[in-house]
């Protein structure tokens, strides 16, 4: 079975955009625990992520095929760096899933207007954090199971 799910993320590359060293270690244990071979690079704010993202993208690096975006960083809030990343050629069709732990509803709106994929507020439990990190990638980076998934609901 951990073979089989090896595979699954294989080649799989994430990007998590997160200041707290304790969320980010739990997205690290939960990566290496429920989605081994998924390449999983944490960047601790805003500025950093843009700079990674001109680095590697000067270098010809593998984009990551999911963001994950704390809405709430320092210097360059999250709608900042998902303006920036909805502009640039490399990662405007990247999905996107925004995290905050305080946010309002027109946060919320805001944020999809801009382009957002999926908001969801920041569980505090680290159970709950892996649920929720783990189901956000299965979704987006597994379409055979989003298409499952929409057959159900119709």
């Amino acid at each position: 079975m951990e073979t089989a799910s090896r595979k699954a993320w294989q080649g799989c590359n994430a990007l998590l955009i997160e200041d707290d060293p304790l969320t980010a270690g739990m997205a690290c244990r939960a990566a290496a625990e429920s989605c081994p071979g998924l390449n999983l690079t944490v960047v601790g704010c805003g500025v950093a992520t843009l700079d990674w993202l001109s680095e590697s993208v000067a270098r010809k690096e593998p984009m990551p095929h999911i963001i994950l975006l704390d809405m709430k960083l320092p210097k360059l809030d999250g709608l900042a760096v998902l303006r920036k990343l909805r502009i640039h050629a490399a990662t405007r069709d990247i999905p996107v899933v925004a995290f905050s732990a305080e946010y309002t509803q027109a946060d919320v709106l805001l944020s999809y207007q801009v382009g957002v994929n999926s908001f969801i507020a920041k569980p505090v439990e680290q159970r709950q954090f892996m649920e929720f990190f783990c189901g956000q990638l299965a979704y987006w980076l597994h379409p055979r199971q989003r298409q499952l998934d929409f057959k159900r609901i119709q």
